[in-house]
């Protein structure tokens, strides 16, 4: 085929050109010339033309820009001969003279079509490669290269075969997926594949066409057999092929990110104008809404600073980022935040009086203490809030009592439940760092309200539990210090915040599952179990109007009297609180809704005989005094969740050998006040002229009845004296008596507990005289003088006080005639 400047320069669009100068080949497809070379064409000796970054195939046509002195020297001589060059790789391209070892042993004898000399003093040739030869010897090294040369003859089989055929027809499939591939390619190449019908040329063809290092490409050359060169040609193919289709998937997905973000930007960019021309808002009118937002607020010179810091980071972020919507809550929440916002504060007192009384009953020290502080406060004008924690049975109001302080005050109210509160975040927050990050409880609670000294219920605070995210009681210690507070850092607001204005109050059951730490920063106000008379006050101002109008009736429908509160509170209720109360008068008040609603004839007045027609049987018994005339039972008051009650202790003697017997599911302090007891009378068993030897000869069993009601304390120690100096003795006990006071081996009675409970148990269950330890006399001053008319109380210091105003001289009617003998072998006892 005769090559003409006009395919070439076609060609020379399509590739870019290689010399050896580190330019790049352009292949250029031709006919297989082997076959018609004969041997007087194949000199024994070639000039040798070294390039680099190429290598020459048989029958491929390639144009070679030459600029090294010896190149050009041996072109223009060959040029002007037969034309015949051999053209051999370089081995290291780094030589700018290279010489035999820097070659490779296999190269390609070629002939000059055509040699152009460019304007830049370049000289190009466009060669034709004839046959691959192998140097055996270098004859000459100046001017140029030359060698004696042995051709290598190809080895390729018949191309009718069948291993042909499938090879020549893989390469061909191949090379079509190449060309399908690398769109840089023009089509023209696949006509030209599909006219070549010689194997071995077609091997060289696609060799010389691979984007592949010279090594490779040289390796290929020096296979001698045609089908081995055509099986390693199409393995790297299929390599190539691998790397395109990777090459194609990632452009493609670049290609569509790419396309996407502008279909976005062209979006965002009508979607701005559609806005602006129908008035609504759009990112930047939001980030300037932010903005102006931020110039009415009254916060911090810190906060200032961090806001704007944010504001500016939302104005760089793309709205269509996913950051974008936390950024924008996060400025949303610094905003809607009450910094320095307050509620103002109603000083006054007699109004704030007035309402505490009446929306609880009793609980005199609390209101006391919420008095004294606003006094404080009206004087002072700023004062750091306390921390109270009112502490208490429950259903005693101390929920309902932060209600009525936030009323009387002005303030807003709100309300916090921690029980089973066991994550730390739910009091500091989360970082926002991490997905979903919320505020704690305490901020998120001070926004809602919407100003920064609300007054905040911390309910049930005893109830806090802490696993493996945390402990939220540690993290309340900075809430609940007053010296603390003012700084308060929640970790997704990450700025201060003062809580210094916040009245906290606290609510617990018990105060044993508060930590020391944090029990140490709040100020205990205890709140004891309602008496009676209180329960019946708070039903009737309280609870019975409650129900009546949740139950759809009016005030003249229900007539509940005193006597029926009363016998529902002693039959039907045993509790501090008034929570069961309210549900059996909410039964009382459904039945008559239910008559009314049924139109059935009823009486609006409900009496105490009508309370167990709709409870059903009375569910408690009422302890009430019992005058026996029996040695050794002695009525004590004691003190229980519920209230007060009274409790009975019987001894009894029987023969034995001084054996001491205790029942009744006692606790050990109970138990060691009977020892107590006992130990001391039998040291001074003389003054109430008692024979010692009864200790001996005697076993004492004494029992506290309700067995199945655990009972312990010390309480009950000069009624477990009493008790026994009276069985001992066989004195009767003074009628309608109870006492209360714990003893000591030396005599003394102590001080105890519960004392307005106990007072008014004893009042409830007919008793008129009681005893108390002198050091109590205190806690009676407390109580109002309508609970105590009716009762004689007597205060003593010692336990021989106790007998003498708790024994009478005359014996029981049916004593007990204790005998002993000198011997200690026979003991008798007659009636």
């Amino acid at each position: 085929m005769n090559y003409t400047l006009k395919n070439f320069l076609h060609n020379l669009l399509l590739d870019s050109m290689s010399s050896d100068d580190n330019d790049d080949v352009i292949p250029v497809i031709t006919t297989d010339p082997e076959e018609e070379l004969l041997p007087e064409d194949m000199p024994d000796e070639l000039p040798i033309l070294a390039v680099r970054n190429t290598v020459l195939f048989p029958g491929v046509v390639l144009p070679i820009t030459v600029s090294r002195k010896k190149s050009v020297r041996l072109v223009r001589k060959a040029h002007k001969g037969d034309k015949t060059i051999g053209v051999v790789a370089q081995l290291n391209t780094n030589s700018d003279d290279p010489s035999s070892e820097d070659l490779y042993s296999i190269g390609t004898m070629a002939k000059i079509l055509k040699m152009l000399v460019l304007p830049d003093g370049n000289t190009t040739i466009i060669i034709q490669g004839q046959s691959r030869f192998k140097i055996e010897e270098i004859t000459q090294e100046d001017p140029y290269l030359t060698a004696r040369v042995s051709y290598c003859k190809d080895t390729f089989p018949n191309k009718k075969s069948k291993e042909v055929k499938a090879l020549v027809q893989s390469l061909k499939d191949a090379a079509a997926k190449m060309l399908k591939l690398n769109p840089e390619i023009p089509q023209e190449a696949q006509v030209a594949l599909d006219n070549i019908d010689s194997p071995s040329f077609l091997t060289h063809f696609l060799s010389s066409n691979l984007n592949v290092d010279v090594a490779q490409k040289q390796k290929l050359l020096e296979v001698n057999d045609g089908v081995e060169r055509g099986t390693q040609l199409l393995e790297i193919m299929l390599r190539e092929i691998q790397l395109l289709e990777l090459k194609q998937e990632i452009h493609t997905k670049v290609h569509t990110d790419i396309d996407q973000q502008q279909r976005d930007y062209f979006l965002r960019q009508q979607i701005k104008v559609l806005q602006d021309e129908l008035g609504q808002e759009g990112p930047d009118q939001e980030i300037e809404r932010f903005r102006e937002r931020a110039t009415k607020k009254k916060w911090p010179e810190q906060v200032a600073k961090h806001f704007n810091k944010e504001i500016e980071r939302l104005a760089r972020l793309n709205p269509q980022a996913a950051e974008y919507p936390v950024a924008v809550n996060y400025i949303e929440f610094l905003l809607d935040l009450p910094w320095n916002e307050q509620t103002k504060d109603n000083f006054n007192l007699k109004r704030t009086k007035k309402i505490l009384d009446a929306d609880h009953y009793g609980l005199e020290k609390v209101k006391e203490r919420i008095l004294e502080y606003l006094a404080v406060l009206k004087l002072k004008k700023d004062m750091k809030a306390p921390i109270l924690c009112l502490y208490g049975p429950p259903g005693v109001g101390k929920t309902s009592l932060g209600r009525s302080i936030a009323t009387a005050l002005g303030r807003n109210y709100v309300r916090m439940s921690l029980g089973g509160v066991r994550d730390e975040a739910e009091i500091r927050g989360h970082r926002r760092t991490y997905v979903g990050a919320m505020p704690g409880k305490i901020i998120s609670q001070i926004k809602k309200v919407g100003s920064s000294n609300p007054v905040i219920i911390l309910d049930e605070i005893d109830k806090l539990a802490s696993d493996f995210r945390g402990d939220p009681s540690s993290a309340l210690l900075e809430v609940l210090d007053p010296e603390q507070n003012h700084t308060f850092m929640d970790n997704y607001l990450d700025v201060e915040y003062d809580l210094s204005k916040v009245l906290f109050i606290a609510t617990a059951n018990s105060l044993d599952t508060i930590q020391p730490a944090l029990r140490d920063r709040m100020e205990i106000i205890e709140l004891t179990g309602y008496t009676m008379e209180e329960k019946t006050e708070i039903a009737k101002r309280h609870l019975v109007p409650k129900q009546v109008k949740d139950h759809g009736l009016e005030e003249e429908d229900v007539k509940m009297p005193k006597a029926t509160i009363q016998k529902v509170i002693e039959d039907y209720t045993r509790e501090s609180g008034v929570r069961s109360l309210e549900r059996k008068i909410g039964r009382l008040v459904r039945n008559t809704a239910k008559l009314k609603a049924m139109e059935e004839k009823y009486t609006p007045s409900i009496k105490p005989e009508d309370v167990v027609k709709i409870l059903g049987p009375e569910t408690f018994d009422k302890e009430i005094y019992q005058d026996i005339d029996t040695a050794g039972v002695v009525t004590g008051l004691a003190w229980t969740s519920v209230g007060g009650d009274i409790l009975f202790i019987e001894s009894i003697l029987s023969k034995g050998k001084g054996k001491l017997t205790l029942s009744g599911q006692l606790g050990d302090v109970m138990k060691e006040s009977a020892m107590t007891a006992l130990s001391y009378l039998r040291a001074h068993a003389e003054l109430l002229d008692i024979d010692y030897r009864i200790f001996e000869q005697y076993d004492l069993h004494i029992h506290f009845p309700e067995g199945a009601v655990p009972k312990d304390g010390p309480s009950a120690g000069i009624a477990i004296f009493t008790s026994i100096a009276s069985v001992f003795t066989q004195r009767k006990v003074k009628p309608r008596l109870a006492m209360t006071g714990e003893i000591t081996l030396r005599g003394k009675v102590l001080p105890v507990g519960g004392i307005k409970e106990k007072i008014l148990a004893a009042k409830r269950a007919g008793i008129t005289d009681i005893i108390l330890c002198q050091k109590n006399k205190k806690d009676i001053s407390e109580i109002p003088d309508q609970y105590i008319k009716g009762l004689t109380i007597h205060y003593v210091d010692r336990v021989d006080d106790v007998i003498k105003i708790a024994l009478l001289k005359q014996k029981v009617k049916y004593p007990l005639n204790l005998k002993v003998t000198e011997d200690n072998k026979k003991v008798d006892a007659d009636y």
